[in-house]
C-alpha cells in the first residue's frame, strides 16, 4: 500500500476589515456619502466592508429644545458652505424636531433583516435632509420600509423586537471599541491592531491612499 503525506490546507488569513462608523441621521454622514460611495468603488479586493451604527442620540419623546435647533441648523449651514451638500430647511417648520436617532439606527438593522441596509440608509438620509420627513417617528420609518418594497408589517415588528435591539446594542458596543467619539469615522482593522484612517469630504484619495500604506507596511 502507498502511502502519501498530504499537507494541511492553508489557513486563510483574517480579512483587513475597514469599518465605517456613522448615523443615519448625522448631518456630516449625510455631507461625506458621494465620497463614502467613492472610496467603496475603489477599495482594494482584500477589505472587507462593515458598516456600524454609532448611534448619536438616544430615544427620546421630547421637542429638540431650541438651543439644539439652532445648533443643528448651524452645521446644517456650514456643510451646505464648505461641502455643497443639499438642505432642505422647510424641515423645521413641517416637522416637530426630536433629539432622537435611536429608531432610524434600529430600522437600519431591521431593513438589514430584509436584505435593505444600504438602501434604508439613503432612504432615511433623503428623507431627512431633502424631504423635511421626520425619521425619528416609527411612522416615518414604516413608511419608508414600505417605499422600498419591504414588508411593512414585519419592518415595523422588528423595528421594536428585542433581536433588533440587541443586534444594535451590539453595534454600540463595537463602536466604544473602536475608541470612535465622532461620525463619520473609518477605522481599518489589519493583522489584528485597529488604525482610525482619515477622510476628506472632497476626495476620496487621501483615505485610499492611507489604507493602502497600512496593508503594504503591515502597520495599523
Amino acid at each position: 500500500m502507498k502511502w502519501n503525506c498530504r499537507a494541511d490546507p492553508p489557513v486563510p488569513a483574517s480579512p483587513s476589515v475597514l469599518y465605517y462608523v456613522h448615523d443615519p441621521m448625522c448631518s456630516w454622514c449625510w455631507a461625506y456619502r458621494p465620497v463614502l460611495q467613492r472610496l467603496r468603488e475603489h477599495l482594494p479586493v482584500e477589505i472587507r466592508w462593515q458598516n456600524v451604527l454609532g448611534g448619536l442620540a438616544p430615544d427620546s419623546d421630547q421637542p429638540m429644545p431650541e438651543a439644539t435647533r439652532q445648533m443643528v441648523q448651524g452645521h446644517w449651514r456650514q456643510i451646505q458652505s464648505s461641502v455643497g451638500t443639499r438642505f432642505n430647511f422647510d424641515f423645521w417648520s413641517r416637522c416637530q424636531p426630536r433629539r432622537d436617532t435611536y429608531k432610524a439606527c434600529r430600522a437600519v438593522i431591521a431593513a438589514s433583516f430584509q436584505a435593505a441596509e444600504e438602501r434604508m440608509i439613503v432612504a432615511i438620509q433623503e428623507a431627512y435632509y431633502l424631504r423635511a420627513m421626520n425619521p425619528s417617528e416609527p411612522a416615518t420609518l414604516t413608511k419608508l420600509a414600505g417605499e422600498l418594497g419591504l414588508d411593512s408589517s414585519l419592518f415595523k415588528q422588528d423595528l421594536v423586537s428585542g433581536k433588533t435591539e440587541k443586534a444594535f446594542q451590539g453595534q454600540l458596543a463595537l463602536r466604544r471599541e473602536l475608541g470612535v467619539r465622532s461620525f463619520p469615522s473609518l477605522v481599518l482593522e489589519h493583522r489584528g491592531a485597529v488604525k482610525p484612517i482619515n477622510h476628506d469630504y472632497h476626495d476620496h484619495g487621501s483615505s485610499l491612499a492611507e489604507i493602502r500604506k497600512c496593508l503594504s507596511t503591515g502597520d495599523a
